[in-house]
C-alpha cells in the first residue's frame, strides 16, 4: 500500500520560511509528477507547484519567486521551500503524487496535509 506523509508545516510570521517534505512509501517502481496544492479556509483546492520525473516545474502564479519545489527521485520525496511567505498563504498544504506504479496498478495519491499559518 503506497503512503505519503508529509512533514514541515507550522506556525511562521510574515516574511518567514519554511519547508514542507514529503515521502512516498509502499512498493513503488516509478512516479510520473509529484506536487503540492493547498486549500485555505472556504476556498477549493489550488495547484500550489508540480515537478515531473525529467524536473519540469509549474508554479502557481502567486508563489512565483517565493516557493522552490524539487524531489529525490531515489528517496520517491518531494519538498517546497516557502520563502517570503505572507498571510493568504495560509492553508493547509496537500501532497499529490500522480501516475504511481505499484504492484502492477496505476493510482495517484494524496498526502493527509499539513497545516502552514503565516500570522504575526
Amino acid at each position: 500500500q503506497v503512503q505519503l506523509v508529509e512533514s514541515g508545516g507550522g506556525l511562521v510570521q510574515p516574511g518567514g520560511s519554511l519547508r514542507l517534505s514529503c515521502a512516498a512509501s509502499g512498493s513503488i517502481s516509478s512516479i510520473n509528477a509529484m506536487g503540492w496544492y493547498r486549500q485555505a479556509p472556504g476556498k477549493q483546492r489550488e495547484l500550489v507547484a508540480v515537478i515531473a520525473p525529467s524536473g519540469n516545474i509549474n508554479y502557481a502564479d502567486s508563489v512565483k519567486g517565493r516557493f522552490t519545489i524539487s524531489r529525490d527521485n531515489a528517496k520517491n520525496t518531494v519538498y517546497l521551500q516557502m520563502n517570503s511567505l505572507k498571510p493568504e498563504d495560509t492553508a493547509v498544504y496537500y501532497c499529490k503524487a500522480d501516475g504511481v506504479f505499484s504492484s502492477g496498478w496505476w493510482n495517484d495519491y494524496w498526502g493527509q496535509g499539513t497545516q502552514v499559518t503565516v500570522s504575526s
